[in-house]
């Protein structure tokens, strides 16, 4: 059964230009993308999404982040989406992330990481509702 992910493209790696890199190792690692867009979040569309991380120290730099450009969500697809996308970013601190993640290929710092990956099915739910309308996925489920 197939199961599905957010994944994020941040500011950072947007300004650097890595976008077709990323999505290319994401299809390149099997992945179906079932939407895809560019947007810049408001204060409010990253304070509601990260709101889980609201009573963390780093909660304002990350909204801060977040909404200082553009990035893409994207809507993925695979047996095992969670785990096998949270294994092709890698560690959350580059430094820490294995060679040939997306981390240790484009993010700079722990703050400037290149990407999100949703951490459960259950948040993948709820951060592809965030982005996406039921419509705007491919095959509308």
């Amino acid at each position: 059964m197939n199961n599905r992910t957010l994944a994020i493209i941040k500011p950072d790696a947007v300004n650097k230009n890595y976008i077709g890199q990323i999505v290319k190792m994401i299809n390149d690692t099997g992945f179906k993308i079932l939407g895809m867009k560019m947007v810049r979040m408001s204060k409010e569309s990253a304070e509601g999404f990260y709101e889980i991380h609201k009573e963390r120290p780093f909660f304002s730099e990350l909204v801060e982040f977040m909404t200082s450009g553009s990035c893409v969500p994207i809507a993925l697809e695979k047996e095992n989406a969670v785990d096998d996308y949270r294994k092709l970013i890698g560690a959350t601190n580059p430094a820490d992330a294995e060679e040939g993640t997306i981390r240790k290929l484009f993010a700079e710092s722990l703050g400037k990481n290149a990407v999100h990956g949703s951490d459960s099915d259950e948040n993948a739910a709820k951060e592809i509702s965030h982005f996406f309308s039921r419509d705007e996925l491919l095959n509308n489920s």
